[in-house]
């Protein structure tokens, strides 16, 4: 069984404290603890380092002695001029000869129970009364080696025993090297960088919370706008700064605004033109009904001719105002690989039953280009239609295309009366209409739908003066081809009579 699910609000409220943490203070929190982690981790690395070089270091002195010690060990008495017979003589040479460290004491033993017979650097000597030394000295006394001890006063300290042996007498040097003044260095060495480091986490800290606020005000600024918009008021954009990631997220943003804002732009004039439209065929039919004599069946037949007409032509008007709506949409046009003469060829045929024109091919341009060719064939004979509409029967309508410098060219020419040039901006509007002799009393919305067939396919239609004189509108459309040339064939041929049915 599932229990109920939970809104985002819900869960952000169960979310506990954290959820309501800013960003800002997420981020430098985790500086703070990263920086923590990585200078922490820095300090144990370099105690490591140096406690391993004060160890390494008292090695070397250690086998220092000890080699000297050899040296001697292995050479003649100077008062004799011969080796060395007697264990304690050579003891009480080497110590007499070497001067020790400040951190170091020789002694020597004949016997592991005598008292050492020779001692240097009196600084530490009460060190040798502790019962920790006496204890190591006597372990070590036959087979040597070294003990790390810790004393109360003296700190860590290394006891080195060297058995010393010959066929009638033995003893041992003992080296006793103090550490106490190396560790205290590393810990003065310790308290400096935990000092330094405690200082420099606190300005970075200082530098994150003030960096990332600065980065972070865009997205502040991106939560005010969004909570400032309304349906009714889509114009508030983010102003862009810089190049990074938050700029484009702001650009992204403002992308989505424009969106946004288009399509509901696109949504209230739709309903605007509709009410508007709609508004005079409604008046008309509510009219008819009032006026309408139930009992007449002529006055009911010719009631109803009259409302269908109307509802026929609000039908249409509905159907167009539905695709002005659809061309903001990302599939309203799908380009695909278009052969243009066919295409131009093909629409010229469809366009002889809209009216007894003479109907020509001016020019077809030998080319496959990528074209929506439903929706320019639509756009097409939407211009053929109001050619024929502005022109009479013997008038010439002509169609053509052509291509140059990776443009498709589509044109509609007649020899009607042409387009004012006060009117050839207007005219592509919704509801635009020219006034011209015989002119169409639609509702002015089908050059809007050519334009926008255009612009879906990122090109433009304009109109321009035609020879003979007349009107002359042009598709001007980008496409990519797979022609080896653009080669334009041009032929003209006229069907001086529309077919008759």
């Amino acid at each position: 069984m599932t229990g109920p699910t939970l809104t985002t609000t819900e869960r952000h409220r169960r979310g506990g404290s954290f959820a309501r943490i800013s960003v800002r203070t997420r981020i430098t929190a985790v500086i703070a603890l990263l920086s923590t982690a990585a200078m922490a981790g820095a300090g144990v690395l370099v105690y490591t380092l140096e406690s391993a070089r004060i160890e390494r270091q008292t090695s070397e002195q250690i086998d220092q002695e000890i080699a000297e010690f050899r040296r001697l060990q292995g050479g003649d008495d100077p008062e004799t001029g011969e080796a060395f017979t007697d264990v304690g003589r050579l003891l009480d040479l080497f110590l007499r000869r070497n001067v020790p460290d400040d951190d170091e004491i020789l002694l020597a033993y004949t016997g592991a129970d005598d008292e050492p017979s020779r001692t240097v650097n009196r600084n530490a000597e009460e060190f040798l009364t502790e019962p920790a030394y006496e204890a190591a000295v006597a372990d070590l006394f036959d087979q040597g080696g070294t003990e790390v001890l810790e004393s109360d006063a003296f700190g860590e300290v290394w006891v080195t025993v060297l058995p010393v042996v010959n066929e009638t007498t033995q003893g041992s040097l003992v080296i006793v090297s103090f550490l106490a003044d190396e560790h205290d260095e590393i810990n003065q060495t310790m308290q400096t960088y935990a000092i330094v480091a405690l200082l420099s986490l606190g300005l970075l800290v200082l530098l994150a919370s003030t960096q990332s606020g600065r980065l972070l005000a865009p997205l502040r600024t991106l939560r005010e706008t969004a909570s400032d918009i309304t349906a009714t008021d889509l114009s508030r954009r983010i102003p862009e700064q810089g190049n990074d990631d938050i700029t484009a997220l702001t650009r992204t943003f403002n992308v989505m605004l424009d969106r946004l804002e288009g399509g509901f732009i696109t949504q209230r004039q739709f309903l605007d033109d509709a009410g508007h439209e709609l508004k005079t065929p409604l008046t008309v039919l509510r009219g008819h009904l009032e006026l309408l004599d139930a009992s007449s069946p002529e006055d009911v037949d010719e009631t109803r001719e009259l409302l269908l007409e109307e509802v026929d032509r609000m039908a249409r008007l509905v159907g167009d105002l539905i695709l002005l709506a659809k061309t903001s949409r990302p599939d309203f046009v799908t380009p695909a690989p278009t052969d243009v003469a066919a295409l131009t060829e093909t629409t010229l045929s469809k366009a002889r039953a809209l009216g007894e024109r003479t109907w020509v091919l001016d020019a077809t341009a030998e080319v496959r280009a990528d074209l929506d060719e439903q929706r320019v064939t639509q756009a097409l004979l939407q211009l053929c239609d109001n050619a024929v509409k502005h022109t009479g029967p013997g008038d010439t309508v002509a169609l053509g295309s052509s291509y140059d410098e990776g443009r498709v060219r589509l044109w509609v020419r007649d020899t009607g009366p042409g387009v004012p040039a006060a009117d050839r901006e207007q005219i592509f509007e919704r509801f635009g209409r020219s006034v011209v002799p015989d002119g169409d009393e639609g509702f002015g919305l089908g050059l809007s739908i050519v334009r926008a067939i255009a612009l879906a396919h990122g090109g433009s239609v304009r109109v321009e003066e035609a020879d003979p004189p007349g009107a002359r509108f042009v598709l001007s459309l980008p496409a990519r081809t797979d022609a080896s040339g653009p080669a334009t064939t041009t032929q003209t041929m006229e069907v001086p009579l529309w077919p008759a049915s």
